[in-house]
């Protein structure tokens, strides 16, 4: 066994690990806004591990094809992460009293006073 093949493998169930506990935070947290942290984060550096470490095990040609979906997934997750939770406060399904900080009410409140 080569040095690559362990540092593919530490790689591959780091990510693997990453995405249990991505899963595991879906279930266990309770808030909505947590459970939205809880798939995007751990998720997408769970992705990119194993991405890395499959990219450490096949061919360059493959390895940039690889590095294209991991750049994909940095830009569109936290995008779709933001969509999703700001669709989901202006709906009113977040309670007010769980948020440490609301910023966007008060954004929200200023654009409104613009209008």
């Amino acid at each position: 066994m080569t040095f690559l093949d362990v540092v593919s493998a530490v790689l591959l169930l780091a990510g693997a690990a990453q995405g249990l506990l991505g899963a595991l935070g879906l279930v266990v947290l309770p808030s909505l806004l947590s459970r939205l942290q809880a798939a995007t984060k751990p998720q997408t550096l769970g992705l990119l591990l194993i991405l890395a470490g499959a990219a450490l095990r096949v061919p360059f040609e493959s390895a940039v094809t690889l590095l294209l979906v991991a750049v994909f997934q940095l830009i569109t997750a936290p995008v779709i992460a933001q969509i999703v939770a700001r669709s989901v406060y202006r709906s009113g399904a977040v309670r007010p009293e769980v948020l440490v900080v609301d910023e966007l009410a008060q954004r929200l409140e200023r654009s409104d006073d613009e209008r």
